[in-house]
Parts: structure tokens; sequence; C-alpha cells
């Protein structure tokens, strides 16, 4: 079976859905399987740490969760243009995978939320793309013949998928948003089980 990651951090709902709409592209894909995992949050208090196990939702990512996957997608809200700080933090762990070369070779997409329309959602996409690309990984990205990407009035980029948010209660993802992370997760998923 061919297994490819969607591992995110998501502070408000918004990220986690949109990953969960990526790997239910994954598992379109006959024979791959999606392994969701997330990040758990950083604190400025360096005694402090969190449980090895989430009070809900999906575990924490390990380097063995990476080593294991065939393909990755990563996801994180926008912070300022940038990828969130606990999703960087664990990035900055993967050293031993680079020295190994363990994801080189592998496809990798990315996705994000941001809370308002021109919120950095690009800038993100790219910066997360830039440890993936580090990895030697091979990024994947969401082509204009996908009729959804011409016609979204919220979220959704070449780069990769992503969801306008708001400040107007729970996430609510559009048509557009769902079918483009969706596209994401399948487009990774075939490219992972070509290469496998």
């Amino acid at each position: 079976m061919t297994e490819v990651l969607v591992l995110y951090y998501s502070r408000h709902g918004a990220t986690a859905e949109l990953a969960r709409q990526a790997a239910r592209g994954v598992e379109s894909v006959d024979d791959v399987e999606a392994r969701v995992r997330t990040v758990p949050p950083v604190s400025t208090v360096a005694e402090a740490s969190e449980p090895d196990i989430p009070g809900s939702g999906p575990p924490y990512v390990t380097l063995e969760d990476l080593k294991e996957c065939q393909g990755l997608i990563v996801g994180s809200p926008t912070r300022f243009g940038n990828m969130a700080a606990p999703l960087k933090y664990f990035l900055d762990s993967t050293g031993s995978l680079w020295l190994s070369g363990d994801l080189a070779g592998k496809p990798a997409g990315v996705l994000t939320s941001t809370s308002t329309m021109h919120g950095g959602q690009e800038s993100t996409l790219i910066t997360m793309m830039l440890p993936l690309l580090h990895h030697g990984m091979l990024i994947v990205g969401v082509p204009y013949t996908e009729p959804a990407l011409t016609k979204t009035k919220s979220g959704g980029t070449p780069y990769g998928a992503s969801h306008v948010a708001n400040y107007d209660g729970p996430p609510k993802l559009t048509k557009e948003e769902k079918e483009l992370a969706q596209v994401l997760g399948r487009r990774v998923a075939k490219v992972a089980a070509k290469l496998a």
C-alpha cells in the first residue's frame, strides 16, 4: 500500500479541514492511503511540553512517519506570509532525514489557510516548499487544467490548495476550495503510486 503523509498544523480548524479534504483526494486513488498527522504547538516557556499523544485529533508526527511515506502534503495557517512556528519547528528537526536523503525523490504538495483574501497565501505556500526542495522532494501543484482554479472567488492557487477563512465562525470551505484540496491530494497520490 502506498502512503501519503498529510501533515498539518491548525489553530482554529480551517487548515485541518483543508487537510482532511486533501486526505480524501489521496484516498480516492486506488491502493493509496492517507496517513494524517499534526504537530504540537510551541511554547515561549522553555519548560513547557506537550503530551506524547494529543487529547483529540490525529497523532503527532514523527520522523518515522516521514521516512515511511511515499508522498507528503504539508499544511499550515499563514503567519505574516509564512508558515506557522509549530510546523517550522518540526521541519527544522528533520536534518537527519536530509543527511540520509530519505525524502529525496518523493512527491510533495502544500496547502494553507488565511484570515483574509490577501493574507499571504502564495508566499506561505512557497515558504513551505523551500525545506521540501532542500530535501530533494518533487513539488506537485494544481494546474490550470483544473476548472475550479479559474472559477474560485476564494482560495486556490497553482502553488497548492488554500482557503480564505475570514472571521465568521467554524471553517466553511467553498465548493472550489474543497475540490482543489482534493485535486492536490489526488495528484500527489498518483505521482507517489507511480514512483513507489
